[in-house]
């Protein structure tokens, strides 16, 4: 009777605590933490075949996004590794004087080239000295006539698609250049030996080292913020892709979790359970990123993309991102199952989800666009190139805005889908499947519906961007597409080359003049232009009545007294000019005067979209001496036969025959600053990557949702459904919440890039036909995820399906 009393408060404490553990108002541990996910990690090992299907399902979905993410953190060293080898081996040397050759001089001449779009680096090398210094890459210099390719040059060297080229370099292979001396493995490019070249102080140069002089100049504020949004776009639906994925099997590992509440386990425990077996998926998807990774490292030096390639030693982590990514992702799936479960009641005799009963809340999904509009707006009054621009700050309030899209897709569906009623059978299969669970329809096009907006706002920046960043030339192919200059001291060689050129197949029509400088003589003034070419070259620039041998025109404003400020110089017929040089290596240099005739007839230009010259002199060969012409330099255009795709490889062919460092400039009415250019070519990589990455992960959604629902399809099945019934519906239910992300993702996307055009000081314009084509892209993707899941959706609808164990 002494023990009773102790006993009896033994048996109410354990009573009290057990019904307070139902409660859950018992404090948890860490030790209570460790147990439950120990214990969820065991549950997910040893739930059999259904146990790891759901877990490697889970594993594939986080290692695609493990993946990605981990060649996100490897792409500053990416860059900086390209950018180290490519300042590595500059030898830029203009403006420099020109060495004494020593040992350890070299003598380099730039012949780079262009052959069917694609860049060639090429350098001519001729040592001084039986020491020469070495370039990157090479551990001896090439003999004449011989060179040293890049391993890819010397495959499209020996195919027949690179038989002109061929033709154009002309230099035995003698060896292959190392990793050093490449920006990447699909380069173009040679060293040739040489023994004619003559240092100039420009090209040819003497050098006596190699790398860049110049430090790289950092991005501006735009560009920055260019770089910033684009990150955040293209990662952005990396996470969602995670999240989505560590909740797949929701609906069987809930009914799992009853039979736990059943034997005693208290509401935290089974969510802390769960979250344990999503940590395992977790983990094992940690395992096959980094496998994706290895592997997809391994290849990528055989992949290009926008001409840009990349050695797979490139391709290294940033230790402290990667740290990051591993401890991030276990940590999220954590977080996201323990989230998830908060509307699910699992009780000892089954699950109950609170999703048709209790409105989803919309204040807390508007507050998330609302936060980050606040921390983007001190910064809509408009940025400059020279302003300081907080990453930060812009990353988390670009987040902000693209979660906030996310969050409203479930709460949409849910408000749109819950008033639909009727329509054909197929359709009520779907929206009855998407009223009983709109959240799985949502995360499955939760990663799409974030890519197209931060696309939608990207694109409207970039648009806005590439007025400020592209460049008029002021060039025009109207009279040639390519540009030959070159300074003659002859007009037989001129002659000689020009015809050459014009007999050169593919070419349709050419256009040759010389061009030099008049000034009033005793002064420095600028001068006027002085353009030297026979009249059927001189009638395409200016009209020409009654041109001959020995014909002469102006363009301007002749004045009596020397220019005017707001004049150019423009002589007159009888008045001695200077054809000289201004300086020489002596000093001042002696006067060369020449007189125009009396003949000398006033003329208008031709029109030229570019206004190449719109005043000076004009005259025939008979009438100037190309060499009385100082400084004078020939220009040669030419205009190509637009059916002959090769027309320009030959006419770069010629030309290198004639001098193989004359470069051939291709005219191009505008030009593209090659920063914006790269940033481009990355974005677009970068969402080819993640398009893939989409794609794949809403396949494996879609499967598992099929594999949820088995035995309700072989139910189906069994009791007369058509096939393609089910197939039709399985299509609507990808469709509708598609469309509805779409949707959303054009209201989040335009207002996104409306603040980011702000922030540039750019005015606001959207290019729907752009919109548009994104929809398009994110339709087919949908369609192929659609069509790719037919085959295992066939195989489930069986009757056999029903069957059990």
């Amino acid at each position: 009777m002494k023990n009773s009393r102790p006993e009896n408060s033994r048996v109410r404490s354990g009573r009290l605590k057990r019904r307070r553990m139902a409660r859950g108002d018992i404090r948890t541990t860490p030790a209570d933490w460790a147990r439950d996910l120990a214990f969820g990690v065991r549950f997910a090992v040893s739930g059999g075949r259904e146990g790891w299907t759901r877990t490697l399902l889970t594993a594939v979905g986080v290692g695609l996004g493990v993946a990605l993410l981990l060649v996100a953190a490897a792409v500053p060293a990416i860059l900086s590794a390209r950018d180290d080898r490519g300042a590595a081996r500059n030898d830029f040397a203009y403006g420099e004087p020109v060495l004494r050759p020593t040992a350890g001089t070299i003598v380099t001449g730039r012949t780079d080239t262009t052959y069917r779009g694609q860049d060639v680096y090429g350098r001519l090398i001729q040592p001084d000295g039986d020491r020469p210094l070495l370039p990157p890459g090479l551990d001896e210099l090439p003999a004449p006539g011989e060179m040293f390719v890049s391993p890819e040059l010397k495959k499209l060297l020996g195919s027949p698609e690179g038989a002109l080229l061929k033709e154009r370099i002309g230099h035995r292979v003698s060896g292959t250049i190392g990793e050093a001396g490449l920006l990447g493995p699909r380069e173009l490019a040679y060293y040739a030996g040489a023994d004619d070249l003559v240092a100039n102080g420009d090209n040819p140069a003497r050098i006596d080292r190699f790398g860049s002089p110049f430090p790289s100049t950092p991005l501006d504020s735009f560009l920055t913020l260019l770089v910033v949004i684009a990150f955040v776009v293209l990662l952005m639906p990396v996470a969602v892709l995670i999240a989505t994925a560590v909740r797949f099997g929701g609906e069987r590992r809930d009914r799992r979790l009853a039979a736990l509440r059943l034997v005693g386990a208290d509401a935290r425990a089974t969510r802390r359970i769960a979250a344990g077996e999503a940590l395992f998926g977790a983990l094992i998807g940690l395992v096959v990123g980094l496998g994706l990774f290895m592997g997809g490292r391994q290849l990528i030096g055989t992949v290009e993309l926008w001409r840009i390639s990349v050695f797979a030693s490139d391709v290294s982590p940033d230790p402290v991102l990667a740290a990051l990514i591993m401890v991030g992702v276990p940590v999220v799936a954590v977080a996201v199952t323990l989230f998830a479960l908060r509307t699910v009641s699992i009780e000892p005799l089954g699950v109950v989800r609170h999703t048709g009963t209790v409105k989803r809340r919309l204040w807390w999904r508007l507050l998330l666009p609302f936060v980050g509009g606040a921390l983007l707006s001190p910064m809509a009054d408009g940025l400059d190139s020279t302003s300081q621009v907080s990453e930060p700050k812009i990353a988390v309030g670009a987040v902000l805005l693209l979660a906030g899209v996310s969050a409203l897709l479930p709460w949409a569906m849910e408000a749109i889908v819950g008033r639909v009623r009727g329509g054909p059978l197929p359709l009520q299969l779907a929206v009855r499947r998407i009223q009983l669970d709109s959240a799985a329809s949502a995360r499955m096009v939760n990663g799409i519906t974030v890519a197209v907006a931060g696309a939608i706002a990207v694109q409207m920046l970039f648009s806005g961007l590439e007025s400020r960043y592209t460049l008029d030339t002021g060039l025009s192919p109207l009279r040639g597409e390519l540009r030959i200059a070159r300074d003659y001291t002859g007009a037989a060689q001129q002659h000689e080359d020009t015809a050459a050129v014009r007999a050169t197949p593919g070419v349709a029509s050419t256009l040759t003049y010389t061009l030099g400088n008049a000034r009033r003589p005793g002064t420095d003034d600028p001068g006027a232009f002085v353009i030297v070419g026979d009249c059927a070259s001189l009638g395409q620039i200016v009209e020409t009545p009654g041109c001959e041998p020995g014909s002469v025109y102006t363009v301007g404003t002749p004045t009596g007294n020397g220019p005017r400020p707001d004049d150019e110089y423009a002589p007159a017929a009888g008045e001695r000019v200077d054809l000289g040089a201004e300086e020489s290596e002596s000093g001042k240099a002696a006067p060369a005067l020449w007189t125009l005739p009396a003949t000398t007839a006033p003329t208008r230009v031709v029109p030229d979209p570019a206004g190449s010259f719109t005043t000076g002199i004009f005259t025939t060969p008979e009438a100037i001496k190309v060499g009385d012409l100082a400084d004078a330099g020939t220009e040669l255009l030419v205009k190509l036969d637009p059916s002959d795709r090769d027309a320009v490889e030959r006419v770069r062919n010629t030309v290198a025959r004639i001098d193989p460092l004359q470069h051939v400039e291709y005219y191009e009415e505008t030009e593209e600053l090659p920063k914006f250019t790269n940033i481009k070519r990355g974005l677009f990589i970068g969402a080819t990557v993640t398009l893939l990455l989409i794609g794949a992960s809403m396949l494996v959604t879609v499967l598992e949702q099929l594999r949820e629902r088995k035995k309700l399809l072989a139910a189906l099945i069994a009791f007369g459904t058509r096939r393609s019934t089910l197939g039709l519906s399985v299509l609507w239910q990808t469709v509708l919440p598609v469309t509805f992300g779409l949707v959303l993702a054009t209201l989040g996307g335009v207002g996104l890039g409306a603040i980011l055009l702000k922030m540039a000081s750019l005015p606001l314009a959207v290019d729907w036909l752009g919109i548009a084509g994104m929809a398009g892209i994110s339709g087919g993707v949908v369609v192929l995820v659609t069509l790719l899941s037919l085959p295992p959706l066939w195989r489930m609808m069986r009757p056999d399906g029903l069957r059990t164990e």
